[in-house]
C-alpha cells in the first residue's frame, strides 16, 4: 500500500551487500519507501503478507523458496502487492515463468538505478507485464495465466505451495530430516510430499526431480546437486 505519497517497496536478495546497495539507492528517491528486507523466498512471502508492500523488488535465486515460487505465493497472500523480478538470469524460460505466476515486470540486474525506479513507478500503477531491459525475450504465451482474482490456472499450477518448497530443498540436495526441519513438518510428511511429488510428476528418483527443478527453473541450473 502506499504510505502518504510514497511507494512501498520490499527487497528480497540473499546477497547482502546487494541489498543494502539497494536500499541506498532507493532511499535517494523522493517517492519511494523501502519497508523491509528478505533474505529467503520464505522470509519475503511472510513480510509481504505483513506489511502489504506496493512493490516487491525480487531476486530468482533465493534460499528456502526461489524468487519465482515466492511472486507466486506473494500474489495469493496480498493480491494488490506487484513484484519486480529483479535478476542475473534472463533466459525465456525464467522470464515467461515470472509472469505466469504474477510478476509485473522482469529487469535484468545490470540495469540502470533510473531505470529501475522508473519500472517501480510504472508497475504500481498497471497491470502490463513489463521488461524493458531484455524486450526481445517477452513473449505473450503465459500472460492471460493469471484470472481475474489473481489466481493461476491449473496449466501453471501443478504443484501446491508446500510441494514447490519440498521440491525445491529436495532439488538443492537436503535430506529429508534437514527438509522437515527447515519446514517445520515431520520426516513422515516429507516422504509423503516425495512420494507424491514423483508421482504427480512421473518421475522416480530424486536425480530426475533435481532435473525437473532446474529444467522449470525452480532451481538455478547452476545450483549442482551432489546427488546429479
Amino acid at each position: 500500500m502506499n504510505r502518504g505519497n510514497s511507494i512501498s517497496v520490499l527487497i528480497a536478495d540473499d546477497h547482502t551487500i546487494f541489498l543494502e546497495g539497494l536500499r541506498m539507492m532507493l532511499a535517494e528517491t523522493n517517492d519511494i519507501e523501502v519497508i523491509g528486507n528478505a533474505t529467503t523466498g520464505r522470509q519475503a512471502v511472510a513480510m509481504a503478507e505483513k506489511l502489504r508492500p506496493s512493490v516487491v523488488v525480487m531476486d530468482i535465486a533465493m534460499p528456502m523458496l526461489n524468487g519465482l515460487e515466492a511472486t507466486r505465493q506473494i500474489r495469493k497472500v496480498a493480491p494488490d502487492t506487484k513484484v519486480i523480478i529483479l535478476s542475473a538470469h534472463n533466459e525465456n524460460a525464467y522470464v515467461d515463468r515470472a509472469s505466469a505466476f504474477g510478476a509485473s515486470a522482469f529487469l535484468d540486474k545490470l540495469v540502470s538505478s533510473h531505470l529501475l525506479v522508473d519500472v517501480i513507478r510504472k508497475v504500481e500503477k498497471t497491470r502490463a507485464f513489463i521488461c524493458p531491459s531484455i524486450a526481445g525475450k517477452c513473449n505473450n504465451r503465459n500472460r492471460t495465466s493469471i484470472d481475474r482474482n489473481g489466481g493461476f490456472k491449473e496449466e501453471n499450477n501443478r504443484l501446491s505451495l508446500r510441494e514447490a518448497e519440498v521440491l525445491q530443498l529436495i532439488a538443492e540436495g537436503k535430506p529429508n530430516k534437514c527438509i522437515a526441519a527447515e519446514l517445520g513438518i515431520s520426516i513422515k510428511t516429507v516422504e509423503k510430499h516425495r512420494c507424491r511429488l514423483m508421482q504427480k510428476l512421473n518421475i522416480h528418483d530424486t536425480a530426475g526431480l533435481t532435473r525437473y527443478a532446474i529444467a522449470e527453473g525452480i532451481i538455478e541450473s547452476s545450483v549442482q546437486s551432489t546427488i546429479l
